[in-house]
């Protein structure tokens, strides 16, 4: 049972959660494979480059494993993986999950190759695949030609953009005898490795074992009929925490995910209807745009989808309506990467529970409502709070970082996740705040605190705070509030051409900008960003427009 990192799995841990059954000797590796024995043909990828099944998904899973074997990687050493959403995240985690490595697929679209270069680094990746031409700078910036300056990094793939019909898979396959057996399946050594960020948009890295991750995927696909002729859509990237667990769901229940790789302009509803998609897994905008298109083409259902998990934002009550009137099913949820999709509703629930909150916990996790002063202090259903929780799902800590590790927990063993809501009597959450400072466009996060970091570098610039505002479709964008110094001052263009040569993602780019004479201070001398924000939703600070122009040649 032992992890050669250091994590929080304790005897205590495992004896419960091996009790209550939530935790099981299966890996997902395992779990896979047996779904290969009973149905070989059956499909178990969807991808623009071609389907997949269960049994050619284990031949892949095994070759890239040995192959790494072979290499001489050791259980524990990491496996990044930086690519858009492909079948090879999907044969890197169960080749990891074979043999005992860590993978890392939660390397984003959004970031810049230095971003990249920082986590391998951070992480000590050994191992590293990568798509070709992928992330926020890659006009500019090669990731293979810069691989070398990552010392740990020993071995890399390459892989070439997808084109239907496109080979897949990882690396060399090698013929079946030459195969390394797998090494003794462990599903309490650390699987997965997710990047994700804190109010300073440091980051941080959450681990997962498989039986964290399949304790959430079991009960989510037992709540939701996921089962063997389901078949899962995400809309979300696998690189992230939502996609991610979908992808977890439908292969541990042995049905279908269908990678989302659309080109610019294709319909959605058509990939939907060919593939037979039964459940859906995004963000509300995501399900404003489907409906949108539906509408246009005068669509009153979409064949077998019946559900639709939203998550990243709260979805408006018109569109919970609009939903359920074509038959779909919206499932309201709530989670962490550090805690997976642990809340959400039932397919039963009563559509005002769907439109006022997030459902309730999981079996297998629990959830409680602290004093946002004292997180040792529990309070009773209906007072606002800090949300903690703790179970079968939740994170056996954050990589090489004991101090964030030991200040993510309460004395009593919960995890303090930095949002504020509040329980009724029957357990359903309702979120009304953050405690942390982050903007959420589309089912993103952007941290203010990154942006404003590089803006405050400009000469021009005396004050300057990134604030949210309200958007119908994504939920918020960024607005940059500017105060300049005396006798200076700078254009939007410059402001923004600043925050790019600084490194700034292309995602995380302001869209408004507001300047103003005195940006408020509280009497310790901290922004009051309320005010603004205010202002801004009142409409007495009317922001404009503005967008980063690409440069010529």
């Amino acid at each position: 049972m032992s992890n050669s990192l250091l994590t929080l799995f304790s005897l205590e841990r495992y004896h419960e959660h091996y009790r209550t059954g939530f935790w099981r000797d299966e890996t997902i590796y395992a779990l896979v494979t047996a779904h290969a024995a009973r149905a070989p043909d059956r499909i178990a990828i969807r991808s623009r480059s071609g389907d997949l099944s269960y049994c050619a998904l284990v031949a892949h899973a095994d070759a890239f494993a040995s192959e790494l074997a072979e290499k001489g990687l050791s259980a524990g050493q990491r496996v990044a993986v930086w690519s858009p959403s492909c079948a090879e995240t999907v044969i890197a985690l169960l080749a990891c999950s074979r043999n005992g490595y860590v993978c890392c697929p939660s390397l984003h679209r959004d970031h810049t190759v230095g971003d990249i270069l920082a986590l391998l680094h951070r992480m000590r990746a050994v191992a590293v695949v990568a798509k070709a031409g992928y992330g926020a700078d890659a006009a500019n910036n090669d990731l293979f030609a810069r691989l070398s300056e990552v010392e740990s990094v020993r071995h890399v793939y390459r892989l070439e953009r997808s084109t239907p019909g496109g080979a897949i898979g990882i690396g060399a396959t090698p013929p079946a005898g030459a195969l390394q057996a797998p090494a003794p399946q462990n599903p309490n050594r650390i699987l997965y490795l997710a990047f994700t960020s804190g109010t300073t948009g440091a980051p941080k890295g959450v681990m997962h074992s498989d039986n964290t991750l399949l304790a959430n995927a079991r009960a989510l696909a037992a709540d939701w009929s996921i089962d063997q002729q389901s078949v899962v859509y995400s809309l979300s990237p696998l690189s992230h925490n939502l996609g991610f667990g979908a992808m977890i769901m439908a292969l541990a229940a042995g049905g279908q995910i269908v990678i989302h790789e659309l080109p610019r302009g294709a319909s959605l509803v058509d990939r939907l209807l060919e593939t037979v998609t039964t459940f859906l897994v995004g963000v509300p905008t995501h399900a404003v745009d489907l409906l949108a298109e539906m509408k246009a083409r005068n669509l009153s259902g979409l064949g077998r989808l019946k559900g639709f998990r939203i998550s990243g934002a709260s979805a408006p009550r018109a569109l919970v309506r609009d939903l359920l009137d074509i038959g779909i099913v919206p499932q309201s949820g709530y989670g962490m990467t550090e805690t997976c999709s642990h809340q959400y509703t039932l397919p039963d629930d009563d559509p005002k529970l769907i439109v006022e909150s997030c459902g309730k916990a999981c079996p297998g996790y629990e959830i409680r409502i602290f004093d946002r002063d004292d997180p040792n202090r529990e309070l009773p259903p209906r007072q606002i709070g800090q949300i903690g929780g703790r179970g079968a799902s939740l994170m056996l800590g954050y990589f090489d970082d004991q101090k964030a590790t030991e200040e993510a927990f309460n004395r009593d063993g919960w995890f303090m996740t930095g949002d504020l809501g509040w329980v009724d009597e029957n357990g359903y959450l309702r979120v009304t705040g953050r405690t942390k400072d982050v903007i959420i466009r589309g089912g993103h996060n952007i941290y203010p605190a990154k942006i404003e970091a590089l803006a405050a570098t400009h000469e021009a610039v005396a004050r300057v705070v990134a604030v949210p505002v309200a958007d119908q479709r994504l939920g918020e964008r960024v607005c940059l509030v500017v105060m300049f110094r005396p006798d200076k001052a700078a254009s939007p263009e410059d402001i923004l051409k600043h925050l790019d040569n600084g490194g700034l993602s292309k995602y995380e780019m302001p869209e408004f900008f507001l300047q103003i004479d005195e940006i408020p201070l509280t009497a310790s001398g901290k922004v009051r960003k309320r005010d603004i924000v205010d202002w801004i939703a009142d409409g007495r600070a009317r922001p404009s427009a503005i967008r980063r122009q690409a440069e010529a040649g």
